[in-house]
């Protein structure tokens, strides 16, 4: 039987969680019970291991208290132990089922793991989205002012087959209702859709349009960089990337974009090289920010550039350790072995 391939690849995109990347503020409902001080320092730290040790402690002492078992689950997806994130989700679901970012994330947590099962079994993984979808409608559901889990589920209905849910009318509805809740997302929203029509004007001129809006989210610029990064615009990606970066002038994901929008411009590589390797110093690797290995890999691209073959091999290496989905760092070091 032929397999089917399940494009789950909305989970990567923008808006993943309410921590970093997140383009979109916290819906009214959204809060969860703060960590304790030693334990927040851990997570933030890219720590998780030790948080997750340190948050199993504080549920022996407090087994009913949910954002535990939440906090669990975000610690463990980080790890990639989606099976154990999903438990911890599950159960922190099972407590207080009434929580739309626990849905989302156990949704996100369903995804990442319907992609890996998906290169053993088909079954198993269409399984695995048809949770995603029903976690990500639950969310939302639970909190309209989400709007997060509102991209989420929007991603999902654009680049899920049909026959897990995946519906691109009904992905033009949730946009509509979107864009009335939140100008800013809903044209983000919008554009994503138009990008998967392959309407790269039209997704063009909304990007342009949420400029003029002036967002005051620096993720929202990031999001529209990382538009014009994938069409090869390194101008418009560095006008974006600018543009936000008084928002938040410390925040070291301007190391990373402002390095790939040179690399991709074939403009100062030494300057390139800084701003990554800072960057690659700099943060923990978590689903906050753009992962390590697509630092590793435009690192790669640029020794390759350079002719530094070496450096090229060891970089491909590098964000394949860290990821070894990373599709593209696989195909360029294939490519340098051939040589």
């Amino acid at each position: 039987m032929k397999q089917t391939t399940l494009s789950l690849a909305y989970l990567f995109l923008g808006a993943l969680s309410a921590g970093l990347l997140m383009t979109a503020p916290l819906g009214a409902g959204a809060a969860v019970r703060e960590l304790p001080a030693d334990i927040e320092r851990l997570y933030n730290g890219g720590l998780y291991r030790q948080a997750a040790e340190s948050l199993n402690a504080a549920i022996q002492r407090e087994p009913q208290e949910s954002s535990l078992h939440y906090w669990l689950g975000r610690c463990f997806y980080e790890l990639r132990d989606y099976n154990r994130a999903i438990s911890s989700l599950e159960r922190a679901i099972a407590l207080e089922p009434d929580r739309s970012d626990y849905h989302d994330w156990l949704g996100k947590s369903y995804g990442r793991k319907a992609e890996e099962t998906n290169r053993f079994s088909a079954f198993s993984s269409i399984s695995l989205a048809h949770k995603t979808h029903r976690e990500f409608e639950a969310a939302v559901r639970l909190d309209a002012n989400n709007l997060e889990a509102q991209r989420d589920l929007i991603r999902y209905l654009l680049n899920a087959p049909g026959i897990v849910g995946g519906s691109e009318g009904g992905a033009q509805q949730r946009v509509r209702a979107l864009g009335a809740l939140d100008p800013i997302e809903g044209a983000l929203a919008q554009a994503e859709l138009f990008a998967s029509r392959k309407k790269f004007d039209a997704a063009s001129q909304e990007y342009r349009k949420v400029l003029e809006m002036m967002p005051d989210r620096i993720g929202v610029y990031f999001e529209i960089a990382e538009y014009y990064r994938d069409h090869g615009d390194a101008a418009r990606m560095s006008e974006a990337v600018e543009t936000g970066a008084p928002l938040a002038p410390s925040d070291h994901r301007l190391d990373y974009y402002r390095g790939i929008a040179l690399i991709l411009g074939n403009q100062d590589p030494t300057e390139a090289e800084r701003e990554l390797r800072h960057y690659l110093d700099s943060v923990p690797d978590n689903a906050n920010v753009p992962s390590h290995s697509t630092a590793h890999e435009w690192l790669g691209t640029l020794y390759e550039r350079e002719g530094q073959l070496d450096k090229a091999v060891q970089e491909f290496q590098a964000a394949l350790i860290l990821d070894p989905r990373n599709k593209e760092a696989g195909e360029s070091l294939k490519a340098l072995k051939r040589r």
